[in-house]
């Protein structure tokens, strides 16, 4: 199976576009870059955390957001790139420690729009927050 992304991606590219960002503010760090889906992660600490100890739901929407609009983004060809039209998130359990794990892979890439789901687990491998964002690709 070929691999989805249309413009050069690594690590370090995606790292390095994210310095002085909310994403490097917030600690995500980027994992793993497949043939078809992204693998970042962003630690439960004082950053991340609302007021009662518990992962901000907000956190777990901005890794989601992130690892769609990257994987939406170098998936598209080239002269294009990808926005954000809706995005949605299941939270599903509570998280106070440790670091949550996201994982996107694309349900649908069209020539102009693409929907991701993103999938996150806590450092026991439980389901802690589900995602999907539709994102629309345009000529730069």
């Amino acid at each position: 199976m070929p691999a989805i992304w249309k413009k050069p991606i690594s690590l370090e590219e995606i790292t390095r576009v994210h310095v002085g960002t909310t994403v490097a503010h917030l600690g995500i760090e980027m994992l793993e870059i497949g043939d078809d889906f992204l693998r970042a992660r962003v630690p439960v600490d004082a950053r991340t955390r609302q007021p009662f100890g518990l992962l901000h739901g907000g956190v777990s929407v901005v890794l989601a957001e992130t690892l769609g609009s990257t994987g939406a983004y170098y998936s598209s060809p080239e002269g294009h790139r990808a926005v954000g039209l809706d995005i949605n998130a299941n939270h599903l359990r509570a998280t106070t420690s440790g670091w949550v794990t996201a994982t996107a892979r694309p349900v649908h890439i069209g020539r102009t729009t693409q929907v991701w789901q993103i999938d996150m687990v806590n450092d026991a491998g439980q389901a802690t927050c589900t995602s999907r964002i539709t994102m629309a690709v345009l000529a730069s």
